[in-house]
């Protein structure tokens, strides 16, 4: 236990203060189980630590930090911990990157739940990535945890990390009725359309306060290891397989806004057409690809998607392997956004996307026309390279104000 509390010391030192997500306010942190989880690399384990630094003094006792993937833990159980801990008069254990606790079993949510009904007083804070909601044993916890999901840095976000510019958060509803309003607040601090082409290609993920010279490489990194690690652990995916999932996202990666033909693509990496939406699902809930719907009432466990994307536009530029198609960045970008809060289906017949069953809207450069949603209700265009709202044509970077 002592060299767990040493490795919390360290850890807790090393926690920069200086830039906190809003995040921080929005997480009922008094409850006996929070769940946080969210895509590697979006500041789960550093928001934790800040609280815990906002909250606890140093040398503190009460106040547990680790990581299930440690030493310590790979000789002892969770419960274990947990009796010890408090023993000791602790009050709050965090423990996390939970999914690397025992990989491949549902060991974890056992222990967790037995902690939780054993100690009552005791608070618990889990954070690991989003596969765990793939995991059967995450079911033991969905009725007694508070779930938190964690994105990566949206435009609004991005320029206070970069930039020192505080913004609000805009509702999508008063976006579309006021967007001069917020148009004339941003620009009069800044120029959007400049600071908005650098966050399509670097800014997402918080790590790009460590240096821009490496923030693709550890993108790929975190890809990577959840493609050649957390699939074959998590997901039982046949390790046969990985460079195939690879291969699949690099395609997604290099196509235009992507219409999924899932039998041709089956054929290519010679697997089945329900293996090819079993992974794209896999992927889904990793956080590195994006599926859109045409309904999304009837999606069902084989029911492929009518469009793919990556997460977020920062991956697209991470792992294309030739020219970013612009148009695949500004779609992703609009779906990383809207799928926050909102409900996000393909447009199909008429604009790029339904949302909440309501807005049609289209997406596209400065040239972009009503033309394909000429006559349709509720119907804007989003453009990018476009500085100021004109009737229904709103630029493309408001959409980064929704979180």
């Amino acid at each position: 236990m002592d060299t767990l509390f040493r490795k919390h010391d360290r850890l807790l030192a090393n926690t920069s203060m200086d830039i906190i997500r809003e995040m921080m306010n929005k997480i009922h942190w008094n409850a006996q189980l929070i769940s946080i989880i969210g895509a590697k690399g979006v500041g789960k384990s550093t928001l934790i630590k800040q609280y815990i630094k906002t909250n606890y003094s140093p040398g503190d006792r009460r106040v547990l930090y680790c990581s299930a993937d440690t030493v310590d833990l790979s000789t002892r159980t969770l419960v274990g911990l947990a009796d010890e801990f408090v023993l000791r008069g602790g009050e709050l254990l965090v423990i996390d990157e939970i999914h690397k606790y025992k990989p491949g079993t549902p060991a974890w949510s056992r222990e967790i739940k037995e902690i939780y009904e054993l100690y009552l007083k005791l608070k618990l804070i889990v954070s690991g990535s989003s596969l765990l909601s793939l995991k059967e044993g995450d079911a033991d916890l969905s009725r007694r945890a508070l779930k938190y999901s964690m994105k990566g840095l949206s435009f609004r976000e991005a320029l206070r990390f970069y930039h020192g510019l505080e913004f609000p958060i805009w509702s999508l509803e008063d976006i579309l009725s006021h967007p001069y309003d917020l148009w004339q607040e941003v620009s009069s601090k800044c120029k959007p359309v400049v600071l908005f082409k650098q966050y399509l290609e670097k800014g997402y993920y918080p790590f790009l306060l460590e240096g821009e010279g490496e923030y693709y490489t550890k993108i790929e990194q975190v890809v990577n290891y959840i493609i050649e690690t957390e699939l074959p652990q998590i997901c039982k995916v046949e390790v046969a397989n990985v460079r195939k999932i690879q291969a699949l996202v690099a395609l997604i990666s290099s196509e235009v806004p992507f219409v999924l033909n899932a039998n041709k693509i089956a054929a290519a990496l010679e697997i089945g057409r329900d293996t090819v939406v079993e992974y794209l699902k896999f992927l889904s809930d990793a956080k590195i690809l994006n599926l859109l719907y045409s309904d999304k009432k009837k999606i069902g466990k084989l029911t492929k998607p009518d469009k793919v994307y990556p997460e977020n536009p920062n991956l697209l530029y991470a792992l294309a392997p030739a020219k970013v198609e612009i148009g695949t960045a500004r779609e992703s970008f609009a779906v990383s956004c809207l799928e926050e809060s909102h409900i996000v289906e393909y447009g199909k017949e008429q604009g790029d996307f339904k949302v909440d069953s309501k807005y049609t809207f289209e997406i596209g450069g400065p040239s972009k026309d009503y033309s394909q949603i000429s006559g349709v209700k509720d119907s804007y265009v989003f453009a990018d390279d476009w500085d100021m709202p004109d009737g229904a044509k709103l630029p493309l970077w408001m959409l980064g104000f929704l979180y």
